[in-house]
């Protein structure tokens, strides 16, 4: 493969740089993806991509690429979509409450796989706050599927399922850029299609990106605006929150601009032990769930098929709520 060519035609910057087509992207981002890449044509090929920015077919082409060597896993049995939570960024100024939603789903017998990294480099992770439930990464794919049929939750790292992607996501450490990864790991769904994916985004152009993507893949996902990079929603003010479905999106809650009459009783402390502390008092009841982060969960349940409807999971989230209270 003549890498040459490509850094030529994307390495022109913004105005004069060609976009690829769908298929070079996807044999590109396949060499890269096997380490056939030299180093020194590979930092090249991510920077120019950085700064030209992805096209919607060149994202579809990495996907592809990345769907052809990813280790896949089968879903529970049962008529429920498992959710695939993905996990990339932690918390650095409140808490991390994406192990909250993925134990919420759980008690509704949900099944949930949260893919991520490990270490948060300063900032709390997912892995590290499960840890505190007893939760611990899964090291194999034997294990994971296990831990899924026999628990209905498993943290599976990047490594164990896509070795490639997880390679071109730690460049950025060598480069100090990210790099076309940090988007892609967010709409990997290793059920091939058969999950519900919770996609999430900080920039509105990345979003209608994402958007674009999983629609023309015909995912489904619930697409919102990330808090610090995490697919929870924002517990101070919900985010716009969109059911992606059958090529179509349908937004299920509208994003909330006024302050809350009730701000939630949050920490100051965020890391990972005070965190667990507080996601326990939430599932016992002693703590009230902030009511954004209960519109999400009604959204998960609906669309993962275990509630009829939207009404019904709304209702089932308000009434029921398996000890919740929500404010």
């Amino acid at each position: 493969m003549n890498y040459a060519h490509y850094i030529r035609e994307l390495g022109r910057g913004s105005e004069g740089a060609r976009d690829m087509t769908l298929e070079e992207s996807q044999q590109l981002y396949g060499a890269m993806l096997d380490g056939g890449v030299p180093d020194l044509e590979l930092g090249a090929i991510v920077t120019a991509l950085r700064l030209k920015g992805e096209t919607v077919d060149e994202m579809i082409g990495f996907m592809a690429a990345i769907n052809e060597r990813q280790y896949s896993l089968r879903p529970p049995k049962g008529r429920i979509r498992p959710i695939v939570i993905p996990t990339y960024n932690g918390s650095r100024r409140g808490l991390n409450l994406t192990p909250l939603l993925a134990l919420l789903l759980r008690r509704f017998g949900i099944p949930v796989l949260i893919h991520g990294l490990i270490e948060g480099y300063g900032r709390v992770t997912t892995a590290q706050i499960l840890r505190e439930f007893d939760q611990m990464p899964c090291v194999s794919r034997l294990q994971a599927q296990q831990a899924l049929d026999d628990n209905g939750l498993a943290f599976v790292p990047l490594s164990v399922i896509s070795p490639g992607l997880n390679s071109q996501l730690a460049l950025r450490s060598r480069l100090g850029l990210r790099n076309s990864a940090h988007s892609l790991v967010k709409m990997l769904d290793p059920f091939r299609g058969e999950g519900l994916l919770l996609a999430a985004a900080t920039h509105p152009d990345y979003i209608n990106l994402m958007r674009e993507i999983c629609n023309a893949l015909g995912m489904r996902a619930l697409l919102s605006r990330a808090t610090e990079g995490e697919p929870f929603a924002n517990p101070k003010r919900r985010p716009r929150i969109e059911y992606l479905h059958d090529g179509v999106s349908d937004v299920l809650f509208e994003a909330e601009h006024d302050s809350l009459k009730a701000l939630p009783n949050l920490l100051e402390n965020c890391d990972a032990k005070a965190t667990a502390e507080w996601i326990r008092k939430v599932l016992s009841g002693e703590i009230a769930l902030p009511s954004p982060l209960a519109n999400q969960l009604a959204s998960c349940l609906f669309a993962s098929g275990y509630a009829d409807d939207f009404n019904q999971a709304k209702a089932i989230v308000a009434v029921e709520g398996s000890g919740l209270t929500v404010v």
